[in-house]
């Protein structure tokens, strides 16, 4: 195989009758799947859409979704999975960045975008999952079309997706990533994770993301079933896993945080599950073992990247635990650990630098744009991640945060995760972020905003002595915030930088920290 666009016949061959997807509307085989997304590369081919043209795709998880992100690759053409978060001005930038020819759409999210479609220029055909508004055709009529089509023959250094990343800095930019990338990241994926035909995941990550990409087609890769969900809740994963007796949940850290909050968890028959794994963001050890406790199965961490079309490293399944470790590097992949100062210079071993990849997985470049590839790949080839890690002397990894997100408070390097990892552990805290707060003295201050646990009491001076004890007098929280909930992204990943909207105004002559005023005593460092 080139490309991901032969997974689904390469399997649809071996296991024509065996269910690959089940949504919450419906079901599809093998074989099932195959045909109709043949039948949609077809009607894309009826339609003048080209090999190598962009397609993108606008909706939620959905069966619909699955099939048409593979109809795409079947016609040659190249997916361009928009992330439903986006704003209307984000998306109309992303499909006039990409050069759109048609869109893949739900009902909901084209109501949404309003006149956005009219001002992108290279858009020829709208496809709507639903009743199509006008100008817009129906799926159906993609889907009946009689003449499927064999995929399209690619080579493998052929572009196959154009992922947006999610533009914290300026406008979003979409990394290239090559057939050959997306395929090796699925076949590396079900290796190190022990994917066979017997398996059967639950996702609810969302498709157009690269960590639910990989989960959904290493799965299908491996001849397993995913069961998709629209999007994550709690009870529906804890009652889904039970029902179709789920051998595998892939999830951030804040959807574990959740399930275990959840008054259902104790009730419920996790005893299918083999293995899970977790990514997206850094997850408290305590975290881990309460899961692995209660799941009884053990917890795989592993990093990504939109621009490595998804992994990066794991864990392999059955390998010898190291907790709070991201793992090694996949196979064929190099990872160095480089001087903050100076990327070109190697970190020593336990020393904190930016994570750095190189190999087949990097992508091709960002879309468009030179500039930012070349501040962001190397002449050696070497992908800046914007990550700071350090390994160990067994060769594991470990994440100790985002350098963008690293709070500076008096000359000290804080990292968010750090603080997040210890508070985590209190049991009256059910999840927790920490953010930087402007400060006069100190240029800035960590500030935590502590989701409670349900049934548990605290107050903010008891989560701080809680850290004074394990962290560093630098490290502390210098205020705590309680809120209901914490703003995470779509694929729940938390999103630091808009804490401080959570934060309550202050009152006039206050410390900007939240603390009260210390009049003559000299701040910690």
């Amino acid at each position: 195989m080139n490309g991901p666009g032969e997974i689904l016949p390469h399997s649809a061959a071996l296991f024509p009758h065996k269910s690959a997807l089940v949504t919450a509307t419906r079901e599809l085989t093998y074989a099932e799947l195959d045909h109709a997304s043949a039948s949609v590369a077809a009607a894309l081919a009826e339609r003048g859409i080209r090999p190598g043209e962009r397609v993108s795709l606008y909706a939620q998880n959905r069966w619909e979704w699955i099939v048409a992100y593979h109809a795409v690759l079947r016609a040659g053409a190249v997916v361009n999975p928009i992330n439903v978060m986006l704003t209307p001005d984000e998306v109309r930038h992303v499909l006039r960045d990409c050069q759109a020819v048609a869109l893949f759409a739900s009902g909901d999210e084209l109501a949404a975008l309003g006149g956005v479609l009219d001002a992108v220029g290279t858009l020829r055909t709208v496809i709507c999952f639903d009743d199509p508004p006008p100008g817009a055709e129906a799926f159906s009529a993609c889907l009946a079309t009689t003449a499927p089509r064999e995929a399209v023959r690619v080579r493998r250094e052929q572009p196959s997706t154009i992922g947006y990343t999610s533009g914290t800095t300026g406008h979003p930019k979409g990394a290239v990533q090559s057939q050959h990338a997306v395929l090796m990241n699925c076949e590396l994926t079900a290796r190190m994770h022990r994917r066979t035909a017997a398996d059967t995941l639950l996702t609810a990550l969302p498709a157009p993301h690269v960590y639910g990409n990989v989960a959904i087609n290493s799965t299908f890769l491996s001849g397993g079933t995913v069961v998709l969900l629209e999007r994550f809740d709690a009870r529906t994963v804890l009652e889904l896993i039970a029902e179709h007796r789920v051998t595998m949940f892939e999830g951030v850290p804040a959807m574990y945080a959740m399930l275990l909050a959840h008054e259902r968890l104790g009730a419920t028959d996790l005893s299918s599950l083999t293995r899970c794994t977790v990514g997206g963001q850094t997850i408290a050890r305590s975290t881990i073992e309460r899961w692995e406790r209660i799941s009884g199965a053990p917890l795989i961490e592993l990093w990504g990247m939109t621009e490595l079309s998804g992994l990066g490293t794991t864990h392999r399944a059955g390998a010898e635990p190291c907790p709070g470790s991201i793992g090694v590097a996949l196979p064929g992949i190099e990872i160095r650990i480089g001087d903050l100062d100076d990327a070109s210079r190697t970190a020593p071993p336990g020393t904190p630098g930016e994570l750095l990849v190189r190999g087949p997985l990097v992508m091709l470049g960002y879309f468009g744009d030179d500039e930012a590839t070349s501040e962001t790949i190397d002449q050696d080839g070497w992908l800046r991640t914007g990550d700071i890690a350090y390994e160990d002397d067994t060769g594991h990894l470990f994440i100790v945060d985002r350098r963008k997100d690293m709070i500076i408070t008096a000359g000290y390097n804080v990292y968010p995760a750090e603080i997040e990892r210890v508070l985590a552990a209190h049991p009256a805290v059910a999840m927790v972020a920490v953010g930087p707060i402007p400060d006069e003295v100190k240029g800035e201050t960590a500030r935590a905003y502590v989701v409670p646990s349900g049934g548990a009491a605290t107050t903010p001076e008891e989560l701080i002595e809680y850290c004074r004890a394990r962290l560093a007098a630098y490290k502390l929280p210098r205020s705590i915030q309680f809120v209901t909930a914490l703003p995470q992204t779509s694929t729940g990943k938390i999103m630091r930088r808009k804490l401080i909207e959570l934060a309550p105004p202050q009152p006039q002559g206050a410390r900007r920290d939240g603390l009260p005023p210390e009049p003559g005593t000299r701040p910690d460092p």
